[in-house]
């Protein structure tokens, strides 16, 4: 198979240069780069329409966007921190870089992702500072059962979504932290937010970002994580072109999700509603992933194994206590598979990514 027909498991959806002219001609106009400049304000005001009454924060990434999240509640040095074991590795590390300990916690065998229930038998066998759970692949998580979760065990709760933007709602109570990075679906190279809707986390967020200045002095240990002009408006330039975007994804995902339903030994993840999108495309499989994927690629089907390895076989989180047996991460860990997603895929190739997949199987030829 020539490198011409290959099906990429993912391309980047970002601004053109000629879309970014009348953003960096005002940046030309006002010579203000960063330091809180007036397309950040702007790009944050946009971000704020997803979820009305709530605070956005932007900073130059989604990882710095958790930490940074996580230092401002002020928990206590080592104590511990609810993560699922499916997930990317930074949302544990964001823990530990604020000197927690990371405790490693089961899926659900549905939506792969940490729930509440799952949370409160891990509160009930160690005491937890806080939980984190992840949107993940895009799926968002139950903020409204996280928010009741939050009432009843006073844990708070850092929704990690990084690659949720556009499906994952805000509660009461549990925060939300995006990634902009070029590879999520809204992507601007590189850039994250928290959204809030409590005003002082906000401000301390905020505070955070800028060396931890209040006024003219540091009170408090941060960093240099502010998000430039320049991010702010390739962000400002992708906010217009958001809708188009997500007309076309719904478009391809009509199509892609029917034909893979089709296949009966492939499992999907499930907890996406009508309108919300897998940001990448994981299935399970009956047999080993990386058995599969080799095949795919011999047929000119790239893939990739998304959150794997899991956290539990990573060097630097082999040590971390877990939460119970990690039983669907385990699988999850041998038996899914990343397929191609992304908006410039064609229907065409959806469908001959699922022929690929059907003949790979066995249950179907390649005509």
């Amino acid at each position: 198979m020539s490198d011409t027909d290959s099906i990429p498991v993912l391309i980047p959806d970002m601004p053109f240069a000629s879309q970014l002219m009348p953003w960096l001609t005002r940046i030309d106009a006002a010579r203000c780069y960063t330091n809180f400049g007036p397309l950040l304000g702007e790009f944050e005001t946009a971000l704020s329409l997803q979820w009305p009454g709530a605070q956005v924060v932007g900073v130059s990434s989604g990882t710095v966007a958790l930490e940074i999240a996580i230092a401002a509640l002020g928990l206590p040095a080592a104590s511990n921190v609810l993560v699922p074991a499916f997930t990317f590795a930074a949302t544990a590390s964001s823990a530990m870089r604020n000197g927690l300990q990371p405790v490693l916690a089961d899926v659900s065998p549905d939506t792969w992702q940490l729930t509440p229930d799952i949370a409160r038998r891990a509160a009930q066998q160690r005491k937890l500072a806080l939980v984190i759970p992840v949107a993940a692949l895009g799926c968002p998580v139950d903020v409204q059962a996280w928010d009741v979760f939050v009432a009843d065990t006073g844990i708070p709760v850092v929704i990690d979504a990084a690659a949720a933007f556009g499906n994952q709602q805000l509660g009461q109570r549990a925060n939300v932290v995006l990634s902009f990075h070029a590879t999520k679906p809204f992507g601007i190279g590189e850039g994250g937010a928290l959204v809030t809707r409590d005003g002082e986390l906000a401000a301390r967020v905020r505070s955070l970002s800028n060396f931890g200045f209040h006024s003219t002095q540091v009170r408090e240990l941060g960093s240099n994580a502010k998000l430039s002009e320049y991010a702010a408006a390739v962000g400002l330039a992708q906010w217009e072109r958001w809708p188009g975007q997500q007309a076309r994804r719904q478009m391809l995902w009509q199509t892609y999700a029917q034909a893979l339903r089709a296949v009966p030994s492939v499992q999907l993840q499930q907890g996406f509603a009508h309108n919300e999108l897998p940001a990448t495309l994981s299935i399970g499989l009956p047999v080993a992933a990386a058995d599969v994927a080799a095949k795919l690629a011999w047929l000119g089907i790239q893939s990739r194994r998304w959150y794997c390895p899991t956290l539990q076989h990573h060097p630097l989180f082999t040590q971390c206590p877990k939460a119970e047996e990690l039983s669907v991460s385990s699988y999850l860990n041998e038996y899914s598979l990343g397929l191609p997603w992304y908006t410039a895929i064609t229907p065409a190739q959806c469908e001959r990514v699922v022929r690929a997949l059907q003949y790979v199987l066995g249950d179907h030829d390649l005509t």
